[in-house]
């Protein structure tokens, strides 16, 4: 237990550090230092009280240690992430100029109903960055459960529209709730994660397995494609960074991974004929079907062909071809539009986002605010990549946004939280206690 003499000392120290959330890590870290010095100079003979007060008066002046640890353990904001998202925001209006028709709707009700989403985007990531990411860590069963029971009820409440049923109406308003029920799942997996090593009975790991493919499964029967590849990519890469132990990793990847060959192929072979099938053949033959299913791929082909280093502006009577300029074909269209030049660029901004993000989960010390950084990290992307690789035709087109481009409220709000949770984790970066364990061998 520490001397009154070092209860005052630290209570001067902290006195001059405003972060009061690192209060507790100083003293602690203080202490020890302090109580090491008090039993080296116990063992020069020196009585209890008086190695106290040497071990005091060694450590110098503490109002002079608290402005240097003010310094140290103070909030951080990562202004280059920030601009980043402002440089990106500043682009999703660009889709909107000759993206629509103004045969229904004029341009400004896009861009006035764009900004009002940013302006709910600014306030949700202002919402996620001032609170204390931690204590969501042991909330993991009530957003996995929140999740699940809001999956459930799309599935049996929900109506089709744009082919799938995740769709629920409340009176006027219709909201897409796949994006919350994604991001509990992503915040449940989190806290599971950060407690992996704690499931290491075989009930345990029954368990995980449960949770993990339970989700895909009613995925999959909304049908909704692209929630399932971006929820499975963003466990994944949760799970390499959770520090699990090797043996319990290779049991459940190995279990995992058969278990997703196994799904992968039951789904082609049932498929054949039907509405999956035909999107995946289009996609590897699309002249086999020009006038149906592979129409979109040579348009979009032919679209990023013509497009030029300098592009054909924004008032090309051709854009009329390409469907979803503004949400799911924008990357093609500001290709089209404005050239290679500008494409290459927006490629360089967005890869140079997420890897920022990603950058920052190894810039805390907290393994639970490094897992949701890496998580939300792939949660971006995911979709980034797939929009511009669907775009070259180099993977199948699916319904996915581009993440703070595409218009679209739901999804905008969903990677603001995103975003504003990643901010939160690097904001407490240097005021959280480490609890990142460095392995220097095998353990099982």
């Amino acid at each position: 237990m520490s001397s009154s003499k070092f209860e005052e000392f630290l209570t001067k120290v902290t006195s001059r550090v405003k972060s009061k959330e690192a209060h507790g890590m100083i003293k602690k870290e203080l202490t020890h230092h302090l109580e090491e010095l008090s039993q080296s100079y116990q063992k020069s003979k020196a009585s209890k009280e008086e190695a106290d007060e040497k071990a005091v008066q060694s450590m110098g002046n503490p109002f002079t240690i608290g402005e240097n640890l003010n310094h140290l353990h103070r909030p951080r904001m990562d202004w280059v992430l920030i601009s980043l998202f402002v440089i990106i925001a500043a682009i999703s209006f660009l889709p909107l100029i000759g993206g629509v028709s103004e045969l229904v709707v004029p341009i400004t009700y896009f861009i006035q109903r764009q900004l009002l989403w940013f302006f709910l985007a600014v306030l949700v990531i202002i919402g996620f960055l001032f609170f204390d990411y931690r204590k969501l860590t042991n909330w993991w069963t009530f957003f996995y459960s929140s999740g699940l029971f809001l999956l459930v009820y799309t599935l049996l409440f929900g109506y089709m529209r744009n082919g799938s049923q995740r769709w629920i109406s409340f009176g006027s308003i219709i909201i897409d709730l796949t994006p919350i029920i994604l991001l509990l799942l992503f915040l449940a997996w989190a806290g599971i994660f950060n407690k992996i090593n704690e499931f290491t009975s075989w009930p345990k790991q029954g368990l995980l397995f449960i949770l993990f493919w339970t989700p895909i499964f009613f995925f999959m029967m909304l049908p909704h494609v692209v929630f399932c590849i971006i929820y499975f990519f963003c466990i994944i890469t949760m799970f390499a960074f959770s520090q699990v132990h090797k043996r319990l990793a290779l049991k459940l990847a190995v279990v995992n991974v058969a278990t997703g060959v196994i799904l992968i192929t039951t789904v082609i072979l049932t498929s054949r004929g039907g509405y999956l099938y035909n999107r995946l053949f289009a996609f590897i033959n699309p002249e086999a079907d020009p006038s149906g299913a592979g129409y979109i791929y040579i348009v979009v082909r032919d679209f990023l062909s013509q497009a030029g280093w300098f592009g054909n502006g924004f008032n090309d009577p051709k854009v009329g071809l390409l469907p979803a300029v503004h949400t799911d074909f924008a990357f093609p269209y500001l290709v089209y539009s404005l050239g290679w030049a500008f494409g290459i660029m927006l490629c360089i901004i967005l890869l140079t986002f997420i890897l920022r993000m990603a950058k920052n989960a190894f810039k805390t010390k907290d393994r639970y605010g490094r897992i949701l950084v890496m998580g939300g990290a792939a949660l971006f992307a995911v979709p980034a990549c797939w929009n511009i690789l669907m775009g070259f035709g180099i993977l199948p087109i699916m319904g996915i946004s581009l993440p703070f481009i595409s218009y679209g409220g739901n999804m905008l709000l969903f990677y603001s939280a995103i975003l504003g949770l990643i901010l939160n984790v690097y904001r407490r970066k240097d005021i959280v206690e480490p609890t990142i364990v460095h392995l220097h061998s095998n353990r099982s």
